[in-house]
């Protein structure tokens, strides 16, 4: 008899100190303390040292850096896998990048491919060119970053996802772009969709309100928090009911076939 897999997922959705890695990573300690216990993976916002800054330089870090090290040492504690990106550099170039960490110390890694160009973020940045699908407890997560939310070709499930991550920055005055296209990926892909994005405010006087969620495959709200409010809530994410959707409504076979190049 198949035993089918669950998880917990939870979402850490979190104001964010400009610039200030020790204060950011002091507060969500602090807040990881709260996650939902038997959660399986827990997903912060982008950036969730800086804020989205375009001041790489003096606050990028290696992969050896402090922040991967602390990633690894929540995560253990914690027994679940924690994603969420921060800067990195790598031989002179710096990277938006979406790591996702186990607990057994694994670091799994996608370099944001779609880059601002309104905000600057491409002349500072550099872009990834790799999809990225990491399987984890049975479960194979998507590993995307904000803006490539607008992007569904890139997204698109070609038959090896579950679970759609976007880790965000996701301005206030968006945000009905925001919650419409989470939405949107999740009944277009077939799979939950996981989105998590920050509150609070820059020094430039950007404002997000957060709008963080998981949603199931049919679009339906599995769980979201506050608006505007800092806070933690989980989902259970079940394979026997994805399994059981996909089975009766197996859109994916008229799918149209495609090739990125």
């Amino acid at each position: 008899m198949f035993i089918f897999a669950a998880m917990k997922a939870t979402i850490v959705q979190c104001g964010l100190k400009w610039e200030d890695k020790s204060a950011n990573l002091a507060h969500l300690s602090y807040m990881l303390e709260g996650a939902a216990p038997g959660s399986g993976i827990v997903v912060l916002p982008e950036m969730f040292t800086t804020g989205f800054t375009m001041n790489p330089e003096p606050l990028a870090e290696g992969m050896d850096g402090p922040t991967v090290k602390w990633m690894k040492e929540r995560s253990s504690a914690g027994g679940y896998a924690l994603c969420g990106s921060l800067i990195i550099e790598e031989e002179g170039q710096f990277f938006n990048r979406l790591l996702l960490v186990t607990p057994e110390g694994q670091v799994s890694f996608y370099d944001k491919r779609h880059l601002h160009s309104l905000s600057g973020e491409h002349t500072v940045y550099s872009r990834g060119n790799k999809r990225v699908v990491v399987s984890y407890r049975e479960f194979s997560f998507n590993l995307q970053v904000c803006y490539d939310l607008r992007f569904p070709v890139w997204s698109r499930n070609r038959g090896d996802t579950d679970v759609i991550i976007y880790s965000a920055n996701w301005p206030s005055v968006r945000s009905n772009v925001w919650k419409a296209l989470l939405v949107a990926r999740a009944i277009e892909n077939q799979c939950y969709v996981i989105g998590v994005n920050r509150v609070g405010e820059n020094p430039d006087g950007t404002t997000y309100t957060g709008d963080s969620a998981i949603i199931g495959p049919r679009g339906e709200m599995l769980a979201s928090l506050e608006p505007g409010a800092e806070g933690v809530a989980s989902a259970m994410l079940s394979m026997e009911s994805l399994v059981k959707y996909r089975t009766d409504m197996p859109i994916w076979r008229d799918a149209d076939p495609f090739e990125l190049i």
